[in-house]
């Protein structure tokens, strides 16, 4: 999948501007980013559903959205609503599904047996939907999504109301199929499952500010990440936020987590702040995460402003796109 300077407005409003992306085959590609920065956006035009009004898209060999009908019948999209009929039972569920991806009759029947083992449902198979658990939903709605088994699967945010035992069995089952030679474009706000990604990708206000392995973006932020454990963490932690080279400094546990800029000297001066506060605390060096690459890439304009790990996810797990 390539997309060359993808554009999309809504009005005034730019809600992707010039985005340029590849994915290779059979890799877990994620997409991060806060709220309102595109992604849903960006998935809806990749797939053919959702013009763009600038750029270049070619999926699977095919140009979009001029053959994105004929893209329909080679990939799977599955949203964070799982999109299941609440009334119908499980069978009934990829029944439905199959005939509505064209699955030839003659193999409905073998795929969906195939489906049912695979994703655990053979004691459930006449369970309606609507009485399932969010996992259940969920590895139903995956189950679905794979019918018709498309060369490149797009997810939308599909963890987000899921237990992390079921988000874990989740991210297996993602992993099976790239193993099976299928692409995945999923988007995620949760830190531990972008570290799981082959690739990665991070928009904000509609522009692509990271891309790269996970390895490769925090490898960038080396150096810049420091930790502070203080005998009075809340009031060491209002002594750095103005501290000049300081992005961001974030309460985990008794210790503060602080992402400085490219400045090489800002561990010294968080020193000398600490030591001017009257706070008797011990500052190290550390090496920097996901979460970091995060922060920096979408806030690292904005100095003073705190960002607690779960503000992270709160940000997005209500994409205005």
């Amino acid at each position: 999948m390539r997309a060359r300077g993808l554009t999309k407005r809504f009005g005034d409003l730019v809600a992707v501007d010039g985005v340029d992306l590849t994915v290779p085959r059979a890799h877990v590609y994620g997409f991060l980013g806060p709220n309102g920065s595109g992604k849903t956006t960006t998935i809806r035009m990749l797939c053919g559903l959702l013009g763009h009004d600038a750029g270049e898209v070619e999926v699977l060999g095919l140009r979009v959205p001029g053959q994105a009908e004929e893209l329909r019948r080679h990939i799977g999209y599955m949203t964070q609503r799982f999109s299941l009929f609440g009334d119908l039972s499980v069978r009934e569920n990829l029944e439905f599904m199959a005939a509505a991806q064209g699955v030839p009759k003659q193999k409905t029947r073998s795929r969906i047996d195939e489906l049912v083992e695979q994703y655990h449902f053979g004691d459930r198979q006449k369970q309606l939907a609507g009485t399932m658990s969010g996992g259940q939903k969920q590895r139903l709605a995956l189950a679905a999504a794979v019918i018709h088994e498309p060369e490149l699967l797009f997810l939308d945010e599909p963890t987000s109301a899921v237990d992390p035992e079921s988000r874990r069995d989740f991210w297996e089952k993602l992993f099976e199929l790239a193993d099976a030679g299928t692409t995945l474009l999923v988007s995620t706000h949760y830190m531990d499952e972008a570290e799981r990604c082959h690739r990665l990708a991070i928009l904000d206000r509609g522009a692509l500010v990271a891309d790269g392995s996970p390895d490769e973006l925090t490898a960038k932020l080396r150096g810049r990440t420091v930790e502070v454990r203080a005998e009075q963490p809340r009031r060491a932690q209002k002594a750095l936020l103005d501290v000049p080279g300081v992005v961001s400094v974030a309460q985990i546990g008794n210790a503060l987590r602080v992402l400085t800029r490219e400045d090489g000297d800002a561990d010294v001066r968080i020193r000398d702040a600490l030591d001017g506060a009257g706070q008797r605390a011990e500052v190290e060096a550390v090496p920097p995460n996901l979460e970091d690459v995060f922060v920096d890439a979408t806030r690292g304009g904005e100095t003073h402003r705190e960002l607690h790990p779960e503000q992270v996810s709160d940000q997005a797990a209500e994409d205005a796109t």
